[in-house]
This record gives C-alpha cells, sequence and structure tokens, in this order.
C-alpha cells in the first residue's frame, strides 16, 4: 500500500473542485480554508463523525459487504452477498471516512481507512476491472454482460470519488492507485472506437471528470464526455429495456426536462455540468439550465425532495407530486444539491445556492435521525394514521439504522463530513457565501469568521480578521428573504434575493450583518399540483413545517388550519435538540377551534413515527 504522512488541510479541495482552466464563474474554497466550527450544522456533524461514520464501517462487516471483496481477492472461500452493487457501499463509506478525517483528523479513523482500502486494492483483477459480485457471483457469465443492470460502472465511480476525497484528505495514494488503474481499463474497454455502451446508473461521468482533476490525465475527462454524449441514443433499449428509467430517452444536451428513476437522472445531469464547465460547452451547459429550471418548477416537492413516485423511484410527469406517496430519496435530494452545487460553481446564480438551502434543510436532513445513526430511505410529506409498514423502506418503521439496499446511509455520511466544502467560493475579486454557519472562511489574504444561529435566527454577522485591501464581499439573499438589510460600515440597506455584493477596502475588525427576516409564511402549491390543492405548507426561514401527532390531541389526518390566523415561533431548546416550534389557528370537524403546533419537517418522527403532514387543507 502506498501512503504518506497525513496531508496538511488547509488546501485541500473539496468533493468538486474545477480546474484553473474550466469554464465557471466561481471557484470552492478548500476543505481547511472553509470551516463550519459551531451552530446547526456542525451538531449534525459531530453526530455524523460520532455515531454513524462508525456504524457504517460495523455494518459493512455484519451486511457481508467487505467480505465480498475478501471473497474476490481469495483471502475468503463461499459466496458474496447481497446486490450487485454491495461495493458502492463501502466506497462511499471511504469517501465519508476521509472527509472526516478532513474535518477531525485522527489515527484511528486513518488506521481503518487504510484496511479499508487494503481490501479493496486485493480484490482488483490486475487488469484493472474490480466488481465483488460479477468477479464470484457472475464469473460464467462475464463482465459488463447486462449493463442497465448490473452498476459496474456505477461501482467504479464511487470508488474513484473515494480515491479522490482520500488523497486530498489524508495523502494516502493507495486508493487513488486503485482508482487510476480501474478507470484505464475502462478507457481501454469502452469509447466510440470500443465498445460503445452506457451504465443504466450514471455516477462514473462525475468520478471521472474529478479523477481528471487530481490527475490531469486528458483520457478521465474524455472518457466521461463520452458516456455523457452516448445517454439517449438507444444504447438501453439495445436491451430490450424501457429507456426512460435510465435517463437514455433522450440525448443530454437535447432533454427539457428530469426523468425516470431520480438518483441516476441528478447524478448524470451533476456529471454533465462537470463536463461542459471543463470543455466549455456553453450549449450543454444551457441544456442543463433548462432542465434544472423545469425540475424546480414542476417536479420538486416544498422540502427539495425529488421522485414522486415509489414505482422505480422516479419522477413523475410535471406537477405530480403526491404527499403520502412521495418518494422523495434521500439519495436523490444528495444528488439534487451535488447538481445545484455545479450549477452554481458555473454560473454563479443564487437560484441553485437556494436549492441546495432548500434540499439541505428539508429533503436531505429529514432522513436522518437527530442521533445521527438511522436514517429514511423515502422521505415523504404526510403519514396517515395506521399506516401499515410493510417493506424494509417504509417510513412506517420509522428511521432504520441500515437497509436490504443501503445506498442511503454512507451517502449521508459523505455529505455530512463534506459539508464544509459546500459554504463559499472565491473568485478574482473576493468571496462568496453561500450557506451560513458559524464558521471561518479564508481565501488567500482574505480570512472571516462567521456568526450567526441561523436557522433559527436570521442575522448573519460577518467580521474580517484578516483582508489585503480592497475585495468585494458577497453575501446571499435567499429568495424567501423579502425586506433583508445589510449593515456595513454604519450604514443600512434593503437588499433584494440575490446576493447582496459590498467591494470596498477592507480592514481587520470590520463587521458586516444581513438580517433575514423570518416571518413565518404560508406556501400555496401550483394549482396544477392536484394532491395539495385546498392546503398551505407553513415555512419559517429555510425550514419546511410539519405538524406531528406527538403535539397534538386531535388527529393529524383531521386537522385544518386558518390561513389567516396570526403565527407565532418560540425556540425551544428543550425540544427535538432545540428547535424553534410555530403556533396558530386551526379546527377538525370533531373538535372545533384549537391550536396546532408545528415543528421542522426534517425533525419528525424522533418521537415515534406517528402521523405527520406538510400541507395542511385550509378552513
Amino acid at each position: 500500500m502506498t501512503t504518506t504522512s497525513p496531508r496538511t488541510l488547509g488546501t485541500a479541495r473539496g468533493p468538486a473542485h474545477p480546474t484553473d482552466t474550466a469554464s465557471v464563474r466561481l471557484q470552492p474554497i478548500g476543505l481547511g480554508e472553509s470551516r463550519i466550527t459551531g451552530g446547526f450544522w456542525a451538531q449534525r456533524q459531530r453526530a455524523n463523525g460520532a455515531a454513524a461514520i462508525p456504524l457504517g464501517r460495523r455494518r459493512l462487516d455484519e451486511a457481508g459487504n467487505l467480505e465480498n471483496l475478501r471473497i474476490a481477492a481469495g483471502v475468503s472461500a463461499g459466496e458474496v452477498v447481497g446486490p450487485i452493487f454491495a461495493d458502492s457501499d463501502v466506497y462511499k463509506w471511504l469517501e465519508a471516512a476521509a472527509w472526516e478525517y478532513a474535518r477531525n483528523p485522527s489515527n484511528e479513523l486513518l488506521a481503518v481507512q487504510r484496511e479499508v482500502t487494503a481490501v479493496v486494492a486485493a480484490a482488483q483483477a490486475d487488469d484493472g476491472y474490480l466488481n465483488s459480485v460479477v468477479q464470484v457471483r457472475h464469473r460464467d457469465r462475464g463482465r459488463y454482460a447486462d449493463l442497465p443492470w448490473s452498476h459496474e460502472h456505477y461501482c467504479a465511480g464511487h470508488l474513484i470519488q473515494a480515491a479522490v476525497a482520500q488523497v486530498r484528505c489524508t495523502g494516502d495514494t493507495a486508493l487513488l492507485d486503485v482508482a487510476v488503474k480501474l478507470a484505464d481499463h475502462l478507457a481501454a474497454t469502452f469509447g466510440e472506437d470500443r465498445r460503445h455502451d452506457v451504465d443504466g446508473h450514471p455516477v462514473i461521468e462525475t468520478a471521472l471528470v474529478e479523477l481528471y482533476r487530481e490527475t490531469g490525465e486528458v483520457r478521465h475527462l474524455e472518457l466521461a464526455r463520452y458516456f455523457v454524449e452516448a445517454r439517449g441514443h438507444g444504447l438501453i433499449a439495445a436491451y430490450g429495456q424501457e429507456p426512460t428509467y435510465f435517463s437514455d430517452r433522450v440525448p443530454v444536451r437535447e432533454a427539457t426536462t428530469v426523468e425516470g428513476h431520480a438518483v441516476r437522472a441528478v447524478y448524470l445531469a451533476a456529471g454533465a455540468a462537470d463536463v461542459a464547465a471543463e470543455l466549455g460547452d456553453g450549449e450543454l451547459l444551457g441544456a442543463l439550465r433548462r432542465q434544472f429550471d423545469d425540475m424546480i418548477a414542476t417536479k420538486t416537492y416544498v422540502t427539495g425532495g425529488l421522485g414522486s413516485r415509489w414505482d422505480r423511484e422516479s419522477f413523475g410527469d410535471p406537477y405530480e407530486l403526491p404527499t403520502d406517496r412521495a418518494y422523495a430519496e434521500t439519495c436523490a435530494a444528495i444528488g439534487g444539491v451535488q447538481w445545484a452545487w455545479r450549477m452554481l460553481l458555473a454560473t454563479g446564480d443564487a437560484l441553485y445556492a437556494d436549492a441546495i438551502e432548500r434540499m439541505l434543510f428539508n429533503g436531505f436532513l429529514g432522513g436522518i435521525s437527530l442521533a445521527g445513526a438511522e436514517f429514511f430511505y423515502v422521505n415523504p410529506l404526510q403519514l396517515r394514521g395506521g399506516a401499515h409498514a410493510d417493506e424494509n423502506r417504509s417510513p412506517a418503521h420509522g428511521r432504520r439504522g441500515w437497509f436490504d439496499c443501503a445506498c442511503c446511509p454512507p451517502n449521508v455520511m459523505r455529505t455530512l463530513a463534506s459539508l464544509d466544502g459546500y459554504v463559499a467560493t472565491r473568485d478574482a475579486r473576493g468571496v462568496q457565501l453561500h450557506q451560513y454557519a458559524p464558521g471561518t472562511v479564508t481565501s488567500g489574504d482574505i480570512e472571516l469568521v462567521v456568526e450567526t444561529e441561523y436557522p433559527w435566527d436570521g442575522l448573519v454577522r460577518v467580521r474580517v480578521v484578516a483582508a489585503p485591501g480592497r475585495f468585494a464581499l458577497s453575501l446571499r439573499v435567499p429568495g424567501w428573504a423579502g425586506g433583508a438589510t445589510v449593515t456595513a460600515g454604519g450604514t443600512t440597506q434593503e437588499v433584494r434575493p440575490g446576493y447582496a455584493r459590498l467591494e470596498q477596502d477592507w480592514t481587520p475588525g470590520d463587521v458586516v450583518e444581513l438580517r433575514l427576516p423570518m416571518d413565518v409564511r404560508t406556501t400555496v402549491a401550483h394549482p396544477r399540483v392536484d394532491a395539495v390543492r385546498g392546503c398551505v405548507a407553513v415555512e419559517r426561514g429555510p425550514l419546511v413545517y410539519a405538524a406531528e401527532q406527538a403535539d397534538h390531541t386531535a388527529p393529524v389526518d383531521d386537522l385544518h388550519i386558518d390561513p389567516a390566523a396570526p403565527a407565532a415561533s418560540e425556540h425551544r431548546p428543550d425540544l427535538l435538540g432545540g428547535v424553534t416550534v410555530v403556533t396558530t389557528r386551526g379546527r377538525t370537524d370533531a373538535d372545533g377551534e384549537l391550536d396546532l403546533t408545528l415543528v421542522p419537517y426534517y425533525a419528525w418522527a424522533n418521537r415515534g413515527a406517528g402521523p405527520m403532514r406538510v400541507w395542511i387543507p385550509t378552513i
């Protein structure tokens, strides 16, 4: 195994870091330079590092994922277990461990990473191929025999992403050596003049671009470009499969919306955004903008959840957004964040940062328990009284420690561990703050400290600790924050949604205060969303709220809300790890008028998986 001394993290790059020649408006600020040090997200990161990541390592042993690799390596004997993509959970966990090491270095975590990496490396074939289930269970059938379902490129993509994270965060190159060998095997096997084919589950595209960014090897970027361009030309249909599910019905640059399996669709779009950035492909980027806009307008839940059908885990038709049957897979929210982040880097448009905020605080965070080690696979916006907990993924079970298909838990782990990398960016003129959390941001000679109690309080204070003189400081003003103000140098001005950009000569000790109004507001869905006609959702700041049975004696299924009634908010440090609750008035036919108490959607089912609803019928 090739290792080095653990890397100094001040300049370590995060999950998606375009090259200096990429066509992007913004560049991420590296891990170690952007640090979440307290508050809301730090609490979740601590739980992730202390509870979830150690749990993940144990589950990979208990479920047989690591043993599969040992069997493929010839170290153990027996039959492999689990789905054909079982290796991918190992790789997502390795990626999570790497980002967690960057956040909170420890010799113990580094040793475990190296131990698991050695297991992976031992399973790799001499020519670079690696997929333990195919190597053992399907050795007679051979490699790439059923690409729509075999997830061979998908597993390779997650391995590559883990390898890039590991070398960036620890300096170890052992997994990177495996990844390069595997990527070279893929490049020798697939392409226009080789095997003309694509995997049924995208993710290899983002992985290959990031490998190119790490190694400088153009063949990795070229293969990513090929996989993006090849999709939508009947390759999946040639296997007798219906192409919509696989995002293979329409070429990427011709598509106007997202369709099919939600996670597949947004992973593909994220990879295409990476390709567009590195190749300066404005046409491709324009197509992705249209697709993202349509997704947000017609196929996204108020929580930022993506995917409305349990059937094939897919996007539905425009405005097909049922609440109780919402699928909204946790992985889809993660993929949505990844796509939005790449679009933000490419365009600098605040709407992508707004989408990231909505997805993170609601569609993603709802998939994790407050303790950090239990997970939802599916995130509905309503659970009815008497709901039957049938199959493994049913939310009526409550959050669970693992799943038969365990894609979501390690995906959550890697996202929380790398969250510092999604906070801020830089350009030639200065620094941009996109997400708000207490912490520090450093860019060259610029050093900032951010103080805030967001999302409970709308005050964001930015203190200049070091400055080279003149630079531009840009603070995102969310789309929901009409009436926001910014104060600098004793002058207060109202700022519109987008970015409040302050370019001036700065000196250490200067302070900027952004005040975002945290009024309770009600939201009405587009009239074509049949499932919630006559209903409203309640929001405060970036958070979507829900009525949960634990706070009501009347059945939640029977509640009506009075949208004209005044609403109040109160922070309750004693409740659900500390939340701001919203109270207002409503009624039921049986009980008459009554008080409604609403809690943040992400916190539901931490007091038992009882009835809950986000969209509440009006009186």
